[in-house]
């Protein structure tokens, strides 16, 4: 089977200015869903120009009343956009992407299409394009119908390769002054600034030849000693349940004809960004938890019995927080390889049998002040090390949900490319 990342027709906004650009480029839709004035700000900002923010769904507005009448409208501006000279198609393209951080750090990628066949979202898929942690099903309707009907996408996907040896991305770097450059400007709100080049097609070939070996299954078992039958190429980044929602409408479309060939069908395809996982801009924070409404003493007590959790070291730590006050404790008795797994598997147990409410926190500092609450626990874990992403996903299936966080909202994808679905 040939590596499920490949070249694509590209659409990229035509005849704009670096000033136009950044009113185009608006952040991942499923960022600042609590905020909506963060969103009421982009609008301002943008105004009457066409922009990307016209052609999503902003999920804060996902629950809205009127989210039909924005999903017709979506897919009238789309139409309007395709139809008009907005857009220039670039054929059997890859974009390399460089993008620099609000933090400084330049994080490179490379876009193009990955092959919805060799996906599979689900808990212990063995597919070469696997979800990184477990997929909300509920999440996912609402987001085909704002795929349904849609005659093209913009992506917010980004997917992680395992290159240790940096054979896929990076050498892109001393080549993109030969590339052809197709943007370069400054992000809105603090999101730093981003260039694409288009790949010429000697490193197009050079790109699939080193993915290929990363999915060579005796490379891939002597790297992780396993021995596996299917290698894991690429895990999932950010945006895991757009892309389950592009799997879930290629697999409606092939039972809606189930004898047409769907080899070259627009939608047996979804335009992603892969990235290395050994970028060094790519920095993994833990996400703590905080568990209200419960009697914090019963669910201690309960926890010491069930994972061993003990003073005495061993490798999963975690620090229990009282009314402001840390503990060090560590699990004997893990389920998980991760110490969120272990953990995570006993407090969904626990609420689940006794009540209480988990909350996910990014800041230790947050989790100090909500502890101080009546009836609430928190507990920090350890960042997670990104090489242990690739195993774990590989042993336990997927990761549990809210293992990690990958950067800040500002340093998500942007949406400036597009592809036609249809």
């Amino acid at each position: 089977m040939s590596t499920a990342f490949k070249a694509a027709d590209i659409l990229l906004p035509q005849g704009k200015s670096s000033e136009d650009l950044s009113k185009w480029a608006v952040v991942a839709c499923d960022q600042y869903t609590s905020e909506p004035e963060y969103w009421e700000d982009v609008k301002d900002i943008v105004g009457d120009e066409k922009s990307a923010l016209n052609l999503i769904l902003p999920e804060v507005y996902l629950e809205s009343s009127d989210v039909d009448e924005r999903i017709e409208k979506i897919h009238r501006t789309m139409e309007e956009y395709v139809n008009s000279d907005t857009f220039k198609e670039y054929k059997n393209s890859m974009v390399y992407v460089e993008r620099i951080q609000s933090d400084g750090e330049l994080r490179a990628g490379i876009v193009g299409a990955i092959d919805l066949e060799q996906y599979n979202y689900e808990k212990g898929s063995k597919s070469p394009v696997r979800a990184t942690e477990a997929t909300v099903v509920e999440r996912i309707p609402p987001r085909i119908k704002v795929r349904n009907g849609a005659p093209i996408e913009l992506p917010h996907i980004m997917i992680l390769i395992d290159d240790t040896d940096k054979t896929v991305v990076e050498p892109l770097a001393e080549k993109k002054d030969s590339f052809e450059k197709v943007y370069d400007f400054d992000l809105m709100k603090n999101g730093g600034h981003i260039s694409g080049y288009i790949v010429d097609e000697k490193s197009q070939e050079n790109i699939i030849s080193a993915l290929e070996k990363l999915g060579d299954i005796d490379s891939f078992n002597a790297k992780y000693g396993l021995d596996e039958k299917y290698p894991l190429v690429y895990a999932m980044g950010d945006g895991n349940h757009s892309l389950a929602t592009a799997k879930e409408y290629y697999e409606e479309q092939k039972r809606l004809d189930p004898d047409k060939d769907m080899t070259n069908a627009p939608c047996r395809y979804a335009l992603v960004e892969i990235v290395n996982l050994h970028s060094p801009a790519l920095k993994f924070e833990a996400i703590h938890r905080i568990v209200t409404d419960v009697d914090v003493e019963k669910l201690l007590a309960e926890m010491v019995l069930e994972l061993d959790l003990a003073q005495d070291e061993s490798k999963q730590k975690i620090t229990v927080v009282e009314k402001g006050v840390h503990k060090d404790m560590y699990i004997h008795n893990p389920t998980s390889k991760l110490t969120v797994g272990s953990l995570q598997n006993f407090l969904d147990m626990y609420t689940k049998e006794c009540g209480g409410k988990i909350d996910y926190i990014h800041g230790a500092d947050v989790v100090d002040e909500l502890s101080k609450k009546e009836n609430s626990v928190g507990f920090l874990l350890p960042d997670m090390g990104k090489e242990e992403l690739f195993p774990t996903v590989i042993c336990d299936g997927a990761l549990p949900r809210k293992t990690f966080s990958m950067g800040h909202a500002e340093d998500k994808r942007f949406y400036v490319e597009a592809r036609k679905i249809r």
